[in-house]
């Protein structure tokens, strides 16, 4: 027998709400996700009229709906923003430019400009590659760091005002659990804020930190919209993935878990006395970092210099070591000695770096 949607308009139900259990019509979940999300932007007032507004598009179902709805909440309250689409191609075969075609569809359904950046120009180097020298372990590092620093450079060519991700509940819950498993205080402190910015940098805000990423599934299933649906074939090693296999256990005992994880995050405080890293620019790039030179750095220097593992450590040591080595070196080439005859090895064994 079909179900009444809650709302009382008398049409039938088809889907439950996996946030609240509610029963709801098409129409009145279209209607009931875009409030929620539009309540989210206006009680956190994310933009300002005349804002140029850079939408992170990576073709999946979480970016294409967040595009959509940009657009439409845009015109139907008028914001005032101007839109672009800004898309990171990380150089993956058979993956990234597959989505990248979504996206291209998408700037012609949306009629929202698109600008793409890839690591290939911006650092010489692709993720194919990256993997060819890494391997499968600890690929979604460079990945991560990457991505988020070509955001920010992508930002700054388009010289827009404000960044908006796709990041859903799921994500944030997600990624509370990890800085907790991981004892990692100074993101832990941050990963929950709805708009994150440092002096002189392009803040990004998340539009969907309270939306499941189950219902904008079935948003971009009912509305049709066109996204590409494959997962990256580099992650399956990734981290994130044990943080969400625990989330998803939580969420079949306790549907509210996500939102619950989420609030715990934002309860979060660090008592007096503990230190946390302070954000500065970095050395040789200029962009924000917590160290003199910034991760992105670090990783880029340990693969042009063909040791990329030496990036993965504390990049304190890293660059200390880094350094030293240059150093000796340049001891060799001077006086042309033999490296056999000093204590300089050929190759660095991670081991021998004091982590």
């Amino acid at each position: 027998m079909p179900i009444e949607c809650s709302t009382g308009c008398h049409k039938n139900a088809v889907l439950k709400r996996p946030k609240t259990g509610d029963a709801l019509c098409k129409d009145c979940f279209f209607w009931v996700f875009e409030e929620e999300v539009h309540h989210t932007i206006t009680a956190a007032k994310l933009f300002t009229p005349d804002d140029y507004v850079a939408i992170a598009a990576s073709g999946g179902k979480d970016s294409t709906v967040l595009a959509y709805i940009m657009k439409l909440l845009n015109d139907r309250y008028n914001y005032g923003l101007k839109l672009v689409l800004l898309s990171v191609d990380e150089g993956i075969t058979g993956y990234r430019d597959d989505s990248l075609e979504t996206v291209k569809r998408n700037e012609q359904q949306y009629s929202i400009p698109l600008k793409i950046v890839s690591y290939d120009e911006l650092y010489g180097w692709t993720m194919d590659r990256i993997v060819e020298q890494i391997g499968l372990k600890n690929n979604c590092t460079f990945c991560g760091v990457f991505r988020r620093q070509a955001l920010d450079r992508g930002a700054t060519l388009l010289k827009v005002d404000k960044i908006v991700t796709g990041h859903n509940a799921d994500d944030i819950a997600e990624t509370v659990i990890m800085n907790i498993l991981r004892g990692d205080i100074a993101r832990l402190q941050r990963c929950t804020a709805i708009v994150t910015a440092s002096e002189g940098t392009i803040p990004r805000s998340k539009p969907f930190k309270y939306t499941y990423e189950k219902e904008i599934v079935m948003y971009a299933y009912f509305k049709k919209l066109d996204y590409f649906s494959t997962e990256c074939i580099y992650s399956p090693n990734a981290y994130r993935g044990y943080a969400r296999a625990f989330l998803k256990d939580l969420e079949k005992i306790r549907a509210t878990s996500i939102i619950d994880v989420i609030h715990s995050g934002e309860c979060f405080s660090v008592r007096d006395g503990v230190k946390l890293p302070t954000q500065g620019i970095c050395e040789q790039c200029g962009h924000v970092s917590s160290q003199p030179v910034c991760k992105a750095c670090v990783l880029l220097e340990g693969l042009n210099k063909g040791k990329p593992r030496l990036g993965l450590g504390k990049t304190s040591k890293i660059r200390e070591h880094l350094k030293r080595n240059d150093e000796n070196l340049a001891g060799v080439e001077a006086s042309d000695a033999d490296t056999d005859k000093i204590n300089i090895p050929k190759t660095i064994n991670i081991k021998q770096l004091d982590f």
